[in-house]
């Protein structure tokens, strides 16, 4: 019983919620202990209220859970954990989260109840219209950054930002081409049933605004790189190289996508595949040595 409970939590889920931390990193206050500290409330607190949605979904989609191969062995939907134990597990994760954003700022904590109302129109309502359903899982991604850099009193760059919308539309958008691959490929009448939106979607369609989305979140994140901004920031253009990286990760995943048919589920593409977490932490290793390089200098007794 306990098993089903973390599986309703979703915990492997909280890794979009890293997003958070992008803030913390290209604000040049990666080593400030009190910075740290306040997103790390922020992590949990969006983690947990996620989690909090993630079960009422489940139980909103119970039904339609049933025709699927696999989402059938969810908790709720094979019965294993009932609806009013789902209820009331939400409602505890809810207030596990909610306690949290009283360590953030007003603005931070304000985002993070928005994101949990409109995920509950999107559980009941939003992601059965077409479009309208992505662009409310990007805009979640949206959040996560904002929520960030308000816990940090920051500013985001615009072009970070941007980058943020078309990475996460790219990732919604394969998400849904790959349940419509699938469901066509099993040759199963029911899909609709699964999810009605699919029904508003082809392959083609799917893959055309793939490559948009793709090409966007490379361009903008170049651009970002090289904005007069991030170079008076930062005092270098040395970023632009970091985007190599940026551009393997897009490719690698439509290879996996395309030629490994994996994709109906992102977090579990990301976290199985050993490419594309090297490519991950080199990107990451490379944004921290460019942006605190002068810090890692005075760290060795290096002058800069």
């Amino acid at each position: 019983m306990f098993a089903d409970y973390i599986k309703l939590a979703r915990p492997k889920q909280w890794v979009k919620n890293f997003f958070i931390f992008a803030p913390l990193i290209f604000s040049h206050h990666l080593l400030n202990f009190e910075k740290i500290k306040i997103s790390i409330f922020a992590f949990l607190s969006f983690s947990f209220i996620a989690s909090s949605v993630y079960v009422i979904n489940d139980i909103s989609d119970r039904e339609s859970d049933r025709f699927h191969p696999l989402k059938r062995n969810r908790p709720i939907a094979s019965g294993r954990v009932k609806v009013w134990q789902g209820i009331l597990f939400s409602i505890f994760l809810f207030v596990v989260g909610f306690a949290f954003t009283f360590e953030l700022p007003f603005k931070a904590r304000f985002l993070i109840i928005s994101y949990f109302l409109m995920m509950l129109f999107y559980s009941f309502k939003l992601k059965q219209i077409v479009l309208v359903d992505v662009f409310v899982i990007a805009i979640g991604f949206m959040l996560r950054v904002l929520v960030g850099a308000y816990s940090i009193e920051v500013v985001v760059s615009k072009w970070l930002f941007i980058t943020t919308l078309f990475l996460s539309l790219f990732l919604a958008i394969s998400k849904r081409r790959m349940e419509l691959y699938f469901s066509i490929q099993n040759q199963d009448s029911n899909f609709g049933e699964q999810r009605k939106v699919l029904y508003e979607y082809n392959i083609k369609f799917a893959d055309q605004m793939l490559v948009i989305t793709a090409g966007g979140a490379v361009i903008a994140y170049a651009l970002y790189t090289i904005s007069e901004r991030t170079v008076s920031l930062f005092k270098t253009e040395s970023l632009i190289y970091t985007t190599v990286f940026v551009l393997y990760g897009v490719f690698r995943y439509m290879y996996l996508m395309y030629q490994k048919k994996s994709g109906e589920n992102p977090t579990d593409v990301i976290l199985g595949d050993v490419g594309i977490i090297a490519n991950i932490f080199l990107w990451l290793f490379a944004c921290i040595a460019i942006i605190y390089r002068e810090q890692i200098f005075k760290f060795f007794g290096f002058t800069f």
